[in-house]
This record gives C-alpha cells, sequence and structure tokens, in this order.
C-alpha cells in the first residue's frame, strides 16, 4: 500500500452540521464574490468542490436537496476497473476508469474502497466460447490493474476455480452441471453516499461552503438566483465561475445540454435469502454477450441484485421508481443460476438510479452509449459537466475546475486530489490497527473510534436502531454533528441506507425522531 502524501483533515474543522449551513448561507448568500459556485453535491460536484478549494480557490457549493441525493446514491457501490469498456474498444475510458480506482484504493479512500472477489458461475448456460471470452477480459482486465499501476496486494490476480471451488464461494448457485467458476477481482465503495459525504467533508475541511437545501434558480457566468429550501428566501450567490454538475438535471439550469439518461435499477434482499456468500456473483444475461447481473453482498444483511440498462423518456423524478418491468427482468436472470429461486416476495426493496449520459444522435440502446466524460464552457461563461460514472468523478471534477479556471480567468494551484487523502483516510497497514470494529473503520476510517466513544457515553446510543441492522444511535448522532445530515430522511436514507428497505425505515423512524428531537441533549462528539 502506497503512504498517503499528507494527513486527512482533523474532524472539526471537516464537520458539517445545521449550525455551520447557517452561518455559512448567511455568509455567501449577498455576500462577497466567490471564486467558484458549484451547483450540485453528488460525487462529481462534491468532487469539484473539493478539487477547487484544494488550488486555494474561494468556493460556494450548493444542492436543492442534500448530499448524494441524486444519482450518486443509487449505484451498484462498485468502483469498476473498466473492463467492460474494453470490450466496446474505449480503450481511453478503460484506463482512465482503471487509474482512478487505484488511487481511491491506494490514496485517497482506502477505508471506504476495497477488493471484493466475484465469482461467475460456469454453469451450462454458460458455453465454453463465451467462457473462454470471459476469461480472457478477466486478463485483460488485470493488464488494466499493472497499467494502472494498481498493486497486486490491492488486487489480486483472476484465476480459474474448481467446481468445488466456486461452489465453496458461491452456494446459492444450482449445482447441476457446474463445471467451474472465473473468480475476478473489482474495487468495491462501502457507500456511494459515504463516499459522497467524506468529499463534502474533505472540501469544507479545506475551506468550501457546502449548503445543501440550497435550489439554484437561474444561473449565468457571474453566479446564480437560489432559494433555501428551508426557509423559501432567495437571493444573490455571486461567483467568478460557476460549474454546473447536476447531472441528469443539468439542462435544467443551461440550454443547450443533452442527456439521455439511462436507468439502473436493482432488488434488494434479505441475507438469509441466498445464504453465505464469501464473494459477489456474475451472471451473464442469456443472450447477451457482455452484460451481466450483479449478485452483490453488502455485509449488512443485505444484498443487492442489478442492474438494468434502460432509458427513460419524459420527465425526470427527483427519486427514481424501479418498474416491475426491470424487477422481473431481474429475478428472471437470477433464477438461472440459483439453487432456489427467489420470488417476488423475497424482493424487501427495489432502487433505481438514473445515469447522466451524453446524448448521441443513431445511437441505438443506452448500454451502448459511450460512459466518456465532458466538460462544456458555454459562451455565457457557465462551465457544465456531464456523463462519466462514479469511478471516474475526481478526473471529471478536475477537467470541470481546469475550464471554470480558464473560464474565469482564475490564478489558481495545480490540482491536487490524486494525492489528497479524504477524511478518515490511512494507508491500509494504518486503517488495520485503528482500535475499533471493522464494519465501523469500513464507514469512517481514522474516525471509527471517536464514534465508537460516542457509543459509550450512553447505553442507548450503542444499541441498534433496527433489529438485525448495524446501525446504531450513535452512527446519526455523529451523522447531525458532523455529516451535515439536517432530517429524518438524510439519516435514513443517505447517511445509512436504513431506507433502502421501506419496512426497515418504518420501523426506525421512530428512534430516528428521538434521536434528533434530543441532540441538543446528547453528548457532543469531540475531537480525534
Amino acid at each position: 500500500m502506497s503512504r498517503t502524501s499528507s494527513p486527512a483533515p482533523p474532524v472539526n474543522a471537516s464537520s458539517l452540521s445545521a449550525a455551520r449551513r447557517s452561518r455559512e448561507l448567511a455568509a455567501t448568500v449577498g455576500g462577497p464574490t466567490v471564486d467558484v459556485l458549484v451547483v450540485g453535491l453528488g460525487a462529481t460536484g462534491a468532487g469539484a468542490a473539493l478539487d477547487a478549494a484544494a488550488r486555494g480557490l474561494t468556493v460556494a457549493a450548493v444542492d436543492a436537496h442534500d448530499l448524494a441525493f441524486g444519482t450518486s446514491r443509487w449505484s451498484s457501490k462498485l468502483i469498476h476497473g473498466g473492463l467492460r469498456y474494453l470490450a466496446s474498444a474505449q480503450f481511453d475510458v478503460a484506463h482512465e476508469s482503471a487509474v482512478e480506482r487505484g488511487l481511491l484504493m491506494e490514496h485517497t479512500a482506502p477505508h471506504l474502497v476495497r477488493a471484493e472477489p466475484f465469482v461467475l458461475p460456469l454453469t451450462p448456460l454458460v458455453s465454453r466460447g463465451q467462457a473462454t471470452l470471459a476469461w480472457a477480459g478477466f486478463r485483460a482486465g488485470d493488464a488494466l490493474r499493472l497499467a494502472a499501476r494498481t498493486a497486486r496486494s490491492t488486487l489480486p490476480a483472476p484465476r480459474r476455480l474448481s467446481a468445488t471451488e466456486a461452489r465453496h464461494l458461491a452456494p446459492a448457485v444450482r449445482p447441476d452441471g457446474l463445471r467451474g467458476g472465473l473468480l475476478s477481482w473489482d474495487g468495491k465503495v462501502t457507500d456511494d453516499a459515504r463516499l459522497v459525504t467524506a468529499l463534502a467533508r474533505t472540501a469544507a475541511a479545506h475551506g468550501a461552503r457546502v449548503l445543501t437545501r440550497v435550489r439554484a434558480l437561474r444561473l449565468t457566468g457571474y453566479g446564480a438566483t437560489v432559494r433555501d429550501e428551508l426557509t423559501g428566501e432567495e437571493g444573490e450567490i455571486r461567483a467568478r465561475s460557476v460549474v454546473n454538475a447536476s447531472g441528469v438535471w443539468a439542462g435544467r439550469l443551461v440550454d443547450g445540454i443533452r442527456i439521455r439518461p439511462s436507468r439502473g435499477t436493482h432488488l434488494v434482499l434479505r441475507s438469509e435469502q441466498l445464504g453465505a456468500l464469501p464473494a459477489g456473483l456474475h451472471v451473464p444475461v442469456p443472450g447477451e454477450t457482455n452484460r451481466f447481473v450483479l449478485v452483490l453482498p453488502q455485509g449488512d444483511g443485505r444484498v443487492y441484485v442489478g442492474l438494468t440498462d434502460e432509458p427513460v423518456d419524459g420527465a425526470l423524478p427527483d427519486v427514481p421508481a424501479a418498474p416491475e418491468s426491470d424487477i422481473g427482468f431481474l429475478l428472471d436472470v437470477l433464477g438461472c443460476v440459483l439453487d432456489v429461486p427467489v420470488q417476488r416476495s423475497d424482493v424487501v426493496g427495489a432502487f433505481a438510479g438514473l445515469r447522466p449520459l451524453l446524448d448521441s444522435a443513431d445511437t441505438g440502446r443506452t448500454s451502448d452509449i459511450s460512459r466518456r466524460h465532458a466538460v462544456i464552457a458555454q459562451d455565457d461563461g457557465v462551465v457544465t459537466v456531464v456523463g462519466g460514472k462514479l469511478t471516474t468523478y475526481r478526473r471529471m471534477a478536475q477537467d470541470a475546475v481546469d475550464a471554470a479556471v480558464a473560464s474565469g480567468r482564475l490564478t489558481a494551484a495545480p490540482c491536487r486530489t490524486a494525492r489528497l487523502p479524504l477524511v478518515g483516510a490511512a494507508p491500509a497497514r494504518t486503517l488495520r490497527t485503528v482500535a475499533a470494529p471493522r464494519r465501523l473503520v469500513q464507514r469512517y476510517g481514522t474516525e471509527a473510534p471517536a464514534v465508537q466513544a460516542l457509543a459509550a457515553t450512553d447505553p442507548r446510543l450503542a444499541a441498534p436502531v433496527l433489529a438485525g441492522h448495524p446501525v446504531t444511535g450513535a452512527e446519526l448522532l455523529w451523522a447531525v454533528h458532523h455529516e451535515g445530515a439536517l432530517d429524518e430522511a438524510d439519516l435514513l436514507d443517505r447517511r445509512t441506507r436504513i431506507g433502502l428497505v421501506p419496512d426497515d425505515r418504518e420501523q426506525a423512524v421512530a428512534a430516528v425522531r428521538r434521536l434528533l428531537g434530543g441532540a441538543c441533549d446528547w453528548p457532543s462528539p469531540g475531537r480525534v
């Protein structure tokens, strides 16, 4: 593991809270001109805020809702190395993905992103030709790892599995006719919304003003008219340059942006439905050569199964719904390999996200559209960044800030984010010595002992919020004091993922309301 170049920011400097939001909102709206205004606080927007602030620029970043409210919380929680792009000859995108994966795993967020094993079971539905093609792809993916200079200790090599080994790593797979499997590795983020929260907090530690519940109503190259969604008050934020990072909604704020959204749907199952899963699964979609359904164990009693890739027409909702057609498709593919099929009644939750793909004439399925990102500097001075994917958020942010610096004729230092550790980050060997439960270290990194210490102050904070789910009251209180959570939806749907299962959400709401109602009475988390 490579050493990070500098320590992660101290917790108090990076803390986001309702009180900090109020202070900084008052200082920003109608206040002095900032160098860069970022609109949108998904991964790319939060990454742009961090990039600009780390270059020494003054930054305000706004979102109409919450951190990671949109696409960035609906991913497969994977940090892909770009293998699928090799198959479509998008070599530059594949290499960029592999490089960015390595940076997250070895430098900027090793506490949040780690290696995840996947098994492709060689069932009778997978021909020997398909198996040979898949194996060649995994070997090519390993070559990408090497080209990106990611250590072998970070991502192990792919290998062939015997039928016995495949059954051990994928016990839910039907044994009849199983002739083995292919084992590969990729990056997995503990939680995509937590990655965005870490980005926003690190940006705040470098001086960025991170303002949620602030809607941009109109954009120009000189700032924005905004509305505080909590009070309804409107005002102006003046800026020398503006970055529009609002994803699939980018066209609402500027003209000339053509997005072709694609919907990715995932199912949520209870872990006991599939039994022990030491590894994830790649399940080939029948009739497709380079398309898989993924089975993704989460370590919290849940398994995600996804994903679809379907075009979306018409109005774009703030929270997309998972249609029954997508759910049926995923269940059908899953049924091709499982020993005990999953029924519709076994699906305890489902979620869908909209990918902001660049529209391209003469393109067929959205699955065929390039995942390249684009930075568009428009005549009015607004810089819009669209396309791309979660894995490459950092490079997208870098390119957007480069364009904003040029557009606003700003004086700025070079980009620093390739080696800038996020809040909680530390080398792997340091993380292994952190005195806290492994689950907390994978969510909070070096801040895990502070969360653990908070739980020790009161038995109610140490107890799980929901029976059968590991999240404790201490984690929710930490989110209120340090992670900018303002209400129960922030806590249940983004700082934790309890809300992905509606029944769990309903059961947890009362506990969350009690905690929020008495937040001022609980001990305040101290410095770590």
